[in-house]
C-alpha cells in the first residue's frame, strides 16, 4: 500500500442534466457525475495510523445512502470466536448493506484513492450502514478478526483498514466513537473533533459530525491485529445516529461476497 500522504485526492458528487426530444417534447433527465468534495485531513495518530477526515461525503451522498437502505435495516449481528453470527447485547444497533449504484461506486473510489493507488477495488467489502437510536451502542471491539473462519482467502483475509463515516446525527447527544487505548490530544484545536470533556484516562472519543469520517489501519506491518484499534460506539443519549462502515481486506474477496461491479 502506498503512503496515505502520497495519495490524498479531493473531489464533489455532482448531478448533471441532459435533455432530449421525445415525440416533439423536451424531456430532461438527470445524469449522475462522480466528483469529490475538498475534504480536510487531520492526522490524529501515526502509530497506529488514525486520521480524522472532515467533509468526506457530501449532503447529497448522505441522503442517497439513507434513502436506498430505508427498508433494509435489521438487528446488527456479531461474529463470535467460532465465526458464528448472531444478535448479542454487546451490539444493539440496526444495520443494512448499501445497494450498489453510481453514488456508492463514487464513495468507494474515494475510499480507495485515499488509501493508495495500488489498493484494488476487489479488496472492498460492500458498504454497511448502521443506525443507533436512544440507548443503543456497540461495546468495545476490533474490526479485525481473531477467528480463522472470518479471514479465509475467499473472504479476503483480515480487515486491513476501516472508515467509519458519520452519515446522520440528528439532535444527537452521546454516540461518539471511543478509542480507549489512544492518548488524549494535548492541542485544544482537536476539541472541534474530539470530546475534550471526557476524562483523559478513557482515551479518545471522536464526535459524530455529519459528513466526516474516522480512518484507521487495523493491522500491524506483520499482518497481526493491532489491539490499540479497539473501539466502541458509545450509547446515544438522545437523537439518532447513522454511520457507514467502509472496510478493506488484505486480499480480493470472492465474487459472491463482494458482488461484481464494472464501475470501479
Amino acid at each position: 500500500m502506498l503512503s496515505i500522504y502520497q495519495s490524498l485526492l479531493a473531489f464533489t458528487v455532482g448531478v448533471l442534466t441532459e435533455s432530449a426530444f421525445v415525440d416533439g417534447k423536451e424531456v430532461v433527465k438527470t445524469v449522475y457525475s462522480c466528483t469529490h468534495p475538498n475534504y480536510d485531513v487531520h492526522v490524529f495518530s501515526k502509530d497506529p495510523l488514525v486520521i480524522y477526515i472532515s467533509d468526506f461525503i457530501t449532503t447529497e451522498e448522505s441522503q442517497h445512502v439513507q434513502a436506498s437502505t430505508k427498508d433494509l435495516f435489521s438487528r446488527s449481528a456479531v461474529a463470535d470466536e467460532s465465526g458464528n453470527r448472531g444478535n448479542r447485547e454487546t451490539r444493539t444497533s440496526q444495520s443494512a448493506s448499501v445497494p450498489h449504484d453510481e453514488v456508492v461506486a463514487c464513495i468507494q473510489k474515494r475510499a480507495l484513492s485515499f488509501q493508495g493507488f495500488d489498493t484494488p477495488a476487489t479488496h472492498l467489502e460492500p458498504l454497511q450502514l448502521v443506525q443507533y437510536g436512544q440507548g443503543q451502542n456497540y461495546h468495545l471491539h476490533t474490526d479485525w478478526f481473531t477467528s480463522s473462519t472470518q479471514t479465509t482467502a475467499a473472504l479476503g483475509g483480515n480487515r486491513q483498514t476501516s472508515f467509519f463515516v458519520y452519515v446522520k446525527a440528528e439532535n444527537v447527544t452521546g454516540g461518539g466513537t471511543n478509542f480507549p487505548m489512544l492518548d488524549a490530544p494535548s492541542n485544544e484545536k482537536w476539541c472541534e473533533f474530539v470530546d475534550c470533556d471526557e476524562p483523559w484516562e478513557t482515551g479518545v472519543t471522536f464526535r459524530p459530525r455529519v459528513g466526516s469520517a474516522v480512518f484507521w489501519q487495523n493491522l500491524k506491518r506483520d499482518g497481526t491485529g493491532d489491539e490499540r484499534t479497539i473501539h466502541a460506539g458509545l450509547p446515544v443519549v438522545s437523537g439518532k445516529k447513522v454511520g457507514m462502515n467502509i472496510w478493506t481486506r488484505e486480499w480480493p474477496l470472492n465474487e459472491e461476497f463482494r458482488g461484481i461491479h464494472d464501475d470501479l
